[in-house]
Order: C-alpha cells, then sequence, then structure tokens
C-alpha cells in the first residue's frame, strides 16, 4: 500500500472520524450527568408535595440510582449478545420513558418507579459509552477521547441545573407554576426528553464496535468498520491484533472470565471495583445533587444558591478539558494522584468551615469569611475531582480489562460505582443533620485512601493497545490469584 494513503489530510480525515464517533457515544454520558443532577432543582418542592422526612427524601433522591447499578450490571452481557448499538438504544428508551413519567408522578411510590427505570437506562448507557469509545478509539488518541465520556457528564450536570434555575427563577420558585400550569419541578424532569431523543438518533447513526463484530465472527464487517477508522494500511493489522487477542483469551477461557479465586472475582476486576467506589465515596455527587439545599442549609438565599450550583457545574465542565489536554501526554496514574492530593485538601478545609456554623435567629451560618472559604475550596474540590478522577475512573475502566471480559468487568465496576453513589446520596441528609464538618471529614478520609490506592495498585495505561492490555492481563492473572 502505498504511503500517500497516510497524507496529513487522510489523517486528519479518519480521526476526525473517530472524534465523531466518540462524542456521538458520549452523548449517554450527557444523560447520565443530565439525570444526576436534575433532581438538585426538585428536591424541595418533591418533599413538600410529598411531605416526605429526611430519610425518605434521601431515598427518592438516590432511587435512580438502584436502576443505575443494575442498568450498569446487565449492559455488559447485553452488549456482548446484542451488540453496543442495540443496548444504547435501549437505554434512550428507558431513559425517555422515565422523564416523562416522572415528570407526571402523582405520589412518591410513582415518582420512585420512574427513576428507576431511567436510572436502568443511565447505568447502561455509563458502562456502554466507554466501551464502544475505547473499542473505536486508536491508542495515541484513546485517554483524549475516552475522557469526553466525563465531558459529556460534566455538560449535562450544567444543562441540567441551568434549565433547574431558568424553570425556578421564571416560575417565581420550583414549586410555583409554569408552563401550562404545571409546577417548575415536573418541566426540570420533561426537558430529558431531548437528550434521550438526540442519543436515540445518534445511536441509529453509529457503526457497531469492530471488537464485538470480530468476537461474532463477523470479520468482513468488522474490516468495513476498521477501513473508517484506521489508515488503510493497518486495517488488516489492526484486524489481526483484535483476532489474536480474542483467540488467545478463548484459549485462556478460565482467565478470561470475570470469575477467578480470589472471593469469587479476578484481581483485576477487584482493582476496577474499588476504583469505581472511591470515587464516588468522595462525596462529589452530594454537590451535585444537593448543593442547592445545602448552601441555603448554611444561610445562603434560594436563588444564590441555584447561581453557585449553575457556577459550580460551569467549573466542572471547563477543568474536565484539563484532563483531555494531558490524558495522553503524562498519563492516567499522575493525574489521579495529584487529584487525590486536591481532593483531600479542599474537602478538609470544606469539614473545617462547616465546623464553624452558627446559629443566627434560628438559622444556621458561617460567620465572617468561612462562607467565602466553604466556597472556595467546595469549588477546588470540584476542580481536583473533574481534572482528574471524574474522567479517568471512566478512562481505566475503558481500558484496564481484557477484551473478552471488558464489557461485563466494566458492567460490574460500573454497578458499583452506582451502589457507591447510592450509598452516599441516600445516607448524606441523615449525615448532613448530624454534622456537615463530619460528612466532609468522612469524605476527605476517603480522597486521602484513594491516593494510596492509586499509588499501590493502578498501572500507567498510557500508550498501550488494548490488545497488548488484554492478553498480558490474562496471562499475569494466575500470579496475581496466587
Amino acid at each position: 500500500m502505498s504511503n500517500s494513503t497516510q497524507s496529513p489530510a487522510v489523517q486528519k480525515g479518519l480521526q476526525r472520524r473517530v472524534t465523531g464517533l466518540a462524542i456521538a457515544a458520549a452523548v449517554g454520558g450527557f444523560l447520565f450527568g443530565f439525570d444526576s443532577s436534575v433532581i438538585n432543582g426538585a428536591v424541595g418542592s418533591i418533599e413538600s408535595e410529598f411531605g416526605l422526612s429526611d430519610l425518605s427524601s434521601g431515598f427518592a433522591v438516590a432511587s435512580a440510582l438502584i436502576g443505575c447499578a443494575i442498568g450498569a450490571y446487565v449492559a455488559g452481557r447485553l452488549a456482548d449478545k446484542m451488540g453496543r448499538i442495540k443496548v444504547m438504544l435501549i437505554g434512550a428508551a428507558l431513559f425517555l420513558i422515565s422523564s416523562i413519567g416522572a415528570a407526571a408522578a402523582f405520589a412518591v411510590w410513582d415518582l420512585v418507579l420512574w427513576r428507576v427505570i431511567g436510572g436502568l437506562g443511565i447505568g447502561i448507557a455509563s458502562v456502554i459509552a466507554p466501551a464502544y469509545i475505547s473499542e473505536v478509539s486508536p491508542k495515541a488518541i484513546r485517554g483524549r477521547l475516552a475522557s469526553f465520556q466525563q465531558l459529556a457528564i460534566t455538560l449535562g450536570i450544567f444543562a441540567a441545573l441551568l434549565s433547574d434555575q431558568l424553570f425556578a427563577v421564571t416560575a417565581g420558585g420550583a414549586s410555583e407554576p409554569s408552563l401550562f400550569g404545571w409546577p417548575a419541578w415536573r418541566w426540570m424532569f420533561l426537558v430529558g426528553v431531548i437528550p434521550s431523543v438526540i442519543y436515540g438518533i445518534l445511536a441509529l447513526r453509529l457503526p457497531e464496535s469492530p471488537r464485538y463484530l470480530a468476537g461474532e465472527g463477523r470479520e468482513d464487517e468488522a474490516r468495513s468498520v476498521l477501513e473508517t477508522i484506521v489508515p488503510a494500511e493497518t486495517v488488516d493489522t489492526s484486524l489481526k491484533e483484535i483476532t489474536d487477542s480474542i483467540q488467545t483469551e478463548a484459549e485462556l477461557e478460565k482467565k478470561s472470565s470475570i470469575r477467578g479465586n480470589r472471593f469469587g472475582l479476578q484481581p483485576i476486576v477487584w482493582v476496577g471495583i474499588i476504583l469505581a467506589v472511591l470515587q464516588q465515596f468522595v462525596g462529589i455527587n452530594v454537590i451535585f445533587y444537593y448543593s442547592t439545599t445545602l448552601w441555603q442549609a448554611v444561610g445562603f438565599q434560594e436563588s444564590d444558591s441555584f447561581l453557585i450550583s449553575t457556577i459550580t457545574s460551569i467549573v466542572n465542565v471547563l477543568v474536565t478539558f484539563i484532563a483531555i489536554g494531558l490524558v495522553d501526554k503524562i498519563g492516567r496514574r499522575i493525574l489521579l494522584l495529584v487529584g487525590s492530593a486536591g481532593m483531600f485538601i479542599s474537602l478538609a478545609m470544606v469539614a473545617i468551615a462547616f465546623s464553624q456554623s452558627v446559629t443566627v435567629d434560628g438559622a444556621p451560618s458561617l460567620p465572617g469569611a468561612w462562607g467565602i472559604i466553604a466556597l472556595i475550596f467546595a469549588n477546588l474540590f470540584v476542580v481536583s475531582f473533574g481534572a482528574t478522577w471524574g474522567p479517568l475512573m471512566w478512562v481505566l475502566l475503558g481500558e484496564m480489562f481484557p477484551n473478552s471480559i471488558r464489557a461485563a468487568a466494566l458492567g460490574v465496576g460500573s454497578a458499583a460505582n452506582w451502589i457507591a453513589n447510592f450509598i452516599v446520596t441516600v445516607s448524606f441528609p441523615s449525615l448532613a443533620n448530624f454534622s456537615l464538618a463530619f460528612s466532609y471529614g468522612l469524605f476527605a478520609a476517603f480522597a486521602l485512601i484513594s491516593f494510596f490506592f492509586v499509588f499501590a495498585k493502578i498501572p500507567e495505561t498510557k500508550g498501550r493497545s488494548l490488545e497488548e492490555m488484554g492478553v498480558s492481563t490474562a496471562e499475569s492473572a494466575p500470579r496475581a490469584r496466587a
């Protein structure tokens, strides 16, 4: 094959093609982020509408996460049987149904039901997007493209908080009538119809993953897809790498299962689970689920709290570009270590600030400069997380497992992430009533643990192909289990 096929124009065209595929797949992350934060502006009104206690309010907020955990757990297996694209469509349909149902909820059990259904769709999207992106991306830019998942999540969070704010402000409050006489909080949920439809349309236009096609014996179709995303002279080599790795892992059937001798799972799967759990145990989603009510709880007005939440979501979007720019240059491991250190310091300072809270005229307040200090370090925490652990956990889950178990292992890791998210979310209202200082001190402790975990257990995956990592992981499995 002539080198003319590798002209700069052709290479740029292929890179644009792969980038477009990654962006389209990452819209699943937008649904993830939107669902994560749309409840933020509605939670106070839901409490009033249905007369909820702190515990039941926490459960109503966290109920979607039950569906997310189930959806994430089954997504990998569905994707291995049905293909990545069909499962994306299922996720989009579930979120569409949930958005309509939650908006029309007439009782708390009804709302919880629709939230769980939406959670199933979000859980599916949280697995399929990073798996698909990692499987169509060249290794030189895989980290950057895989980070699009987190960028889409942050954009979804921003869109949810912005739409919440717009509905609440224009109606004069989240509980006040908005369009057609419906309370503003119901419209906050209904807006989710738009991204779910967009995600479904984009999924219909995506090609199937070449690794899935090759695994199904559909090599001609896999070759056709590869011809659109890699240079022409490397198509045969790329297809051979994929088929060789599939064959190697098939021969190592026991080692290619997520099952192992250590507590029922392979060690590499446990590493993924712990990584996913720690990402949530630092308390990031407390900021995006409860920030509006949180800032009101320490003396800020409702309108100011909405504005603070929206600004925080913008910060979250912007810092994700740091990860996108650095992940393929300096690697995953050092970014995670820096992020853990930054999160620990920031969370510790937030805990100290909240420990200074006093009661003024029967309402809590942060005296002097402590309110500003809490705001600054809460946003520095978001910076530390958004530039590192936010995107890189998904990058690593998408690339650290052998090919033959990637979708299933990613599903287990994502399910663990959602379960940890549920635990933090449902427990936070009670923890906050006990002590905000204790709550953030606990999150700081987990940030410190995350530093030592990365130092001891997370290898660098920068610049390695999925096939290289898959075979080496499978071949090292007996030593890891010994």
